[in-house]
């Protein structure tokens, strides 16, 4: 085996963390995958041998172009902020999502990915090294260019972000959370039984016409109406997650990680009183989206 085949075998080694890195800094499989082709070009065209920590190494290059392609993403859409963009709520639900980019999705947690989404560059990179992968500020301050006093204060400011407020109690945060995941459970495997039972018999379902098929209505009332028409809106269940929605516990939908439906949950007596499911673009964007604690991301 020759040296560039050794080398290549050395990076496939570290090509699993390398992508998750990537994913967790950029939200996208295509984009990370890209990240990665593009740190194994450049370590290829580098002196090797002169790389002591080939680890250490590659997360630092595969961060440094991913912190370039996050500046250039925000700085067309900021160029792009004055346009009209299609509506992608009515989508059904993120269907063609490739299936190991929704295994990922998972694992990382959506309500993460959508709070990781509404940091800058640098704060997004100095959480995700530090917060989700131990690297030393140290290391993480070359990369944003920062001081590494400065970059602390961008992972702690970042990780406010991503722990939210909660404006209930913990005790009844607890309480309503169990409830919010036992609809979701339900939703997700369609079982009318226990929807019925999570849900309160005069629940009132509200939600933007965006987010709905044509003919549905914005306002449903009562258990069974609501419940059937969850049964048969299953599919957006798939890419569903709690989260801490303006300070208590609600709903993302978030086909790769890029949020799509937001539900704000009431939750009374045990059981879902009423939701809201709101998909207009400039309503989502209003929203403080936290992740709950013991959620990936979350500690």
């Amino acid at each position: 085996m020759d040296g560039q085949e050794l080398l290549a075998e050395r990076f496939e080694g570290q090509r699993g963390q390398l992508r998750g890195v990537a994913f967790r800094l950029l939200g996208s499989l295509s984009d990370a995958d890209d990240a990665v082709q593009e740190t194994w070009l450049r370590l290829s065209r580098s002196d090797a041998d002169g790389i002591e920590n080939l680890t250490a190494w590659l997360r630092t290059v595969v961060s440094r172009i991913c912190l370039d392609m996050l500046r250039s993403a925000a700085s067309r859409h900021e160029e792009a902020a004055g346009d009209e963009l299609p509506d992608q709520t009515r989508e059904s639900g993120g269907e063609g999502v490739p299936e190991d980019e929704v295994v990922l999705a998972d694992s990382v947690g959506r309500a993460l990915l959508v709070v990781l989404d509404t940091l800058g560059p640098a704060e997004r990179v100095a959480f995700v090294l530090h917060d989700l992968f131990a690297v030393p500020f140290t290391e993480i301050a070359p990369i944003v260019e920062r001081t590494p006093v400065t970059t602390k204060k961008l992972a702690s400011r970042a990780r406010h972000k991503v722990r939210g407020t909660p404006r209930v109690a913990a005790p009844e945060l607890a309480e309503h959370r169990r409830v919010v995941e036992a609809f979701l459970a339900a939703a997700r495997s369609g079982d009318l039984a226990a929807l019925l039972t999570v849900l309160a018999p005069d629940v009132v379902r509200t939600a933007d016409l965006s987010a709905l098929p044509a003919g549905r209505a914005a306002e449903i009332r009562g258990a069974r109406a609501v419940a059937e028409e969850t049964v048969l809106l299953r599919r957006n269940a798939r890419y569903a997650q709690a989260a801490l929605v303006d300070g208590t516990v609600g709903v993302v939908v978030a086909p790769r990680g890029h949020l799509r439906l937001a539900l704000r949950v009431t939750v009374e007596a045990g059981r879902v009183a009423a939701y809201e499911v709101i998909a207009d673009r400039v309503r989502l964007r209003t929203l403080e989206v936290a992740v709950l604690a013991g959620a990936p991301g979350a500690e």
